[in-house]
């Protein structure tokens, strides 16, 4: 593994406050609220279509809430735009990646440039380190990787925006064991450095066993229960995960 940083001085943190969200007149969020601390992760549960993408795409500002607060490093990030909240440190890696397909994997790592100053526009050697493959595959088109490889392509473009915040929607989901072991390894790994929180949605409840440091379960649209790993058990989480 790459060889670790110091923690910052000042921990970041990102808190959802009673946060509720509609697709019309539906109701998809009811009164969340959510911390994810830097140096951990927090993992949110649940089953299919109980609102945990619907409140990772208001954290990223992909969709507008419609009451409460979201707050990033002590800022209330109100209707602040998703470009702008990539500014701010958050990273977002979406349900079915969203890489561009006709780009090289080195192009696609580029596109994490957006938001950079011109002195931070290049791609940290530890995004190699962690993912070896895109390092062989640079000049490969990313629509010719596997699922598993674009995936990996998915988190090393949104590391490469050096995040405080990194936001992980599922990243376990269709790919081949071995490259789940890959994935949780750098996710460890990020997380002992100390300099960014770390959410992640997944559905895979060994791998987020094994990975969260915090848990929080969602049903219909609200959290149904939340605490540290130590005190939410396998038993404790499955409970809420069965119909």
């Amino acid at each position: 593994m790459p060889e670790a940083k110091s923690a910052p001085a000042a921990p970041s943190m990102l808190e959802a406050r009673n946060v509720d969200l509609y697709y019309g007149a539906a109701q998809a969020l009811r009164s969340v609220s959510l911390t994810a601390e830097v140096g951990k992760v927090t993992c949110l549960m649940g089953r299919n279509g109980v609102g945990k993408s619907s409140l990772l795409r208001a954290i990223v500002g992909q969709r507008p809430i419609s009451g409460g607060e979201i707050v990033w490093e002590g800022r209330v990030l109100g209707r602040m735009a998703a470009y702008d909240r990539t500014r701010a440190g958050i990273a977002y890696v979406p349900q079915g990646r969203e890489i561009f397909p006709l780009l090289t994997v080195k192009e696609n790592l580029e596109t994490g440039f957006a938001p950079l100053a011109r002195k931070d526009r290049y791609i940290p050697d530890y995004i190699f380190e962690l993912f070896p493959v895109l390092k062989d595959m640079l000049g490969r088109r990313g629509g010719d990787l596997s699922g598993g490889q674009q995936q990996q392509l998915a988190i090393g473009r949104a590391l490469v925006t050096r995040p405080r915040l990194l936001v992980l929607d599922e990243p376990t989901e269709g790919i081949q064991p071995s490259i789940i072991k890959d994935i949780g390894r750098a996710i460890e790994w990020l997380r002992e450095q100390g300099t960014m929180a770390i959410l992640l949605v997944e559905q895979y409840f060994d791998f987020a066993h094994q990975l969260a440091d915090t848990f929080a379960v969602m049903d219909r649209g609200e959290v149904v229960a939340s605490g540290p790993q130590s005190e939410m058990g396998s038993e404790a989480v499955r409970a809420h995960l069965t119909v």
